[in-house]
């Protein structure tokens, strides 16, 4: 091969190397343009926030207490609406509880909040949905926003909980919204807050759901039969 032959060579690969440095360095900024116009919005698609129906027989409620104060049974049940096992309780077991005993007369219900995510995770998302509903409940809404808090409880994320969402689950209710703020922002129902944990703690109990049927604790997928034995004993 020639001398002339061997600089033509070298002179087409190095064009052919400066073609695909260019194509490449094309592409990789054709993809952080893209990033830049994509990612924003994808961190900017937020979960719908779903809205509940407002539910009748919540009328017999007494801020988080539901039923008869003079039923012969009383239901304290320990949850957090972050919790997966609660949903599963709230949908599968509850309904049962409240249509069989707690409208019937029988029962004495009770929601108490045992913020044991927040505990794990070091996030306080689980007090900011009890501190909404507690809120709502100084409008006679706590039921209807509980069962709000556990139709948007799609996972245990905290993202699902921000102040802003449970902003829009509260106008979703139609809740007066400048009484909602101010006891929201304030903290109003703290001290009723740290009363339920403190008790959870004293009760020494596990995790949520938990049940105690008149002050004695009962497995929740026994405690329609808890319940039962109750009220033969009275």
């Amino acid at each position: 091969m020639s001398k002339r032959q061997e600089i033509r060579q070298r002179r087409q690969k190095e064009r052919t190397r400066n073609r695909v440095l260019v194509i490449s360095l094309v592409a990789v900024g054709a993809l952080l343009i893209a990033s830049a116009l994509i990612l924003p919005g994808i961190s900017k698609n937020k979960t719908p926030v779903i809205a509940v129906t407002p539910k009748a027989i919540y009328s017999q409620e007494n801020g988080s207490h539901l039923g008869d104060p003079n039923a012969p049974v009383k239901v304290d049940i320990f949850e957090d609406f972050r919790c997966s096992g609660c949903l599963y309780y709230h949908l599968n077991i509850e309904p049962q509880i409240i249509q069989t005993y707690v409208i019937t007369g029988k029962v004495y219900y009770s929601f108490h909040s045992y913020l044991i995510i927040d505990i794990n995770d070091g996030s306080d998302a689980s007090y900011r949905s009890i501190n909404a509903a507690l809120c709502a409940g100084e409008q006679g809404r706590f039921w209807d926003f509980h069962d709000t808090l556990f139709a948007n409880q799609v996972t245990e994320s905290a993202s699902l909980f921000t102040d802003e969402r449970l902003n829009t689950m509260a106008q979703n209710l139609k809740l007066d919204m400048s009484a909602f703020n101010q006891c929201y922002k304030a903290k109003r129902f703290a001290s009723e807050i740290q009363d339920d944990m403190t008790q959870a703690q004293t009760l020494q109990l596990r995790g949520t759901p938990s049940a105690l049927v008149n002050g004695t604790l009962v497995q929740v997928d026994q405690l329609a039969s808890a319940i039962d034995t109750a009220l033969a004993g009275k």
